[in-house]
């Protein structure tokens, strides 16, 4: 398999991580753990969701420290969400992440 141009893997992450994040994976501390991918990563990602267009906004969790929540995508801009659910095992498999079948909470 040839690798993947940084811009392919960084358009890549973001599709899955999105994904992640439609499909009930919405916080960080769940995204690393169903990706193995460094928090920092997860956070940069997910805030450059808004450069594809995707409004993905964190939402607060009452009564908890400010940064217990979880995402919620808003608007997928351009983004087609069901062709992303066909393809995000393969997205996931080309990242090198483990497989969707084990990271549901």
């Amino acid at each position: 398999m040839t690798s993947l141009s940084k811009t392919r893997t960084s358009f890549y992450r973001r599709l899955y991580l999105a994904h992640l994040v439609a499909t009930g994976i919405d916080s960080v501390p769940a995204i690393t753990t169903a990706t193995g991918m460094p928090r920092r990563t997860a956070q940069d990602t997910l805030a450059a969701l808004e450069e594809l267009d995707i409004r993905c906004r964190f939402e607060h969790q009452p009564g908890k420290p400010h940064n217990i929540g979880h995402y919620r995508i808003e608007d997928w801009g351009p983004i087609d969400p069901d062709w992303l659910s066909l393809h995000a095992e393969r997205l996931g498999q080309l990242l090198g992440y483990p497989s969707l079948a084990n990271a549901h909470p």
